[in-house]
């Protein structure tokens, strides 16, 4: 007799948050397109990342992201999330703070 638990299927990433680097900041707010990015991240089922600004109460007073879902592999899943990141900070025109990291990538 063959039972299957049906937890996932195999090679699925999905509800993974992969290799984390740090623990991303987020707000709490459902709404909040950072933390949207991050909850769709880790339900990808595809090789993923999620790029981030590290948040520094004395320095921060924002957090900016960037996320690329499902790609091809995982190292270009990192080098679009980063171009996400960075097309962000370059959109509001951010000079302070961190910068683009990797928090997370699957």
């Amino acid at each position: 007799m063959i039972t299957s638990s049906g937890f996932g299927v195999a090679g699925s990433l999905a509800g993974s948050e992969g290799d984390k680097r740090f623990p991303p900041s987020l707000n709490g707010d459902p709404k909040s397109p950072c933390t949207k990015a991050y909850k769709a991240y880790v339900a990808a089922t595809g090789h993923s990342a999620y790029a981030t600004t590290p948040y520094s109460r004395v320095v921060s007073l924002y957090i900016l992201c960037g996320a690329r879902l499902n790609a091809p592999s995982q190292k270009m899943a990192e080098e679009l999330a980063m171009k996400s990141c960075l097309g962000t900070r370059a959109h509001y025109k951010v000079t302070n703070g961190g910068a683009c990291e990797i928090a997370a990538s699957k």
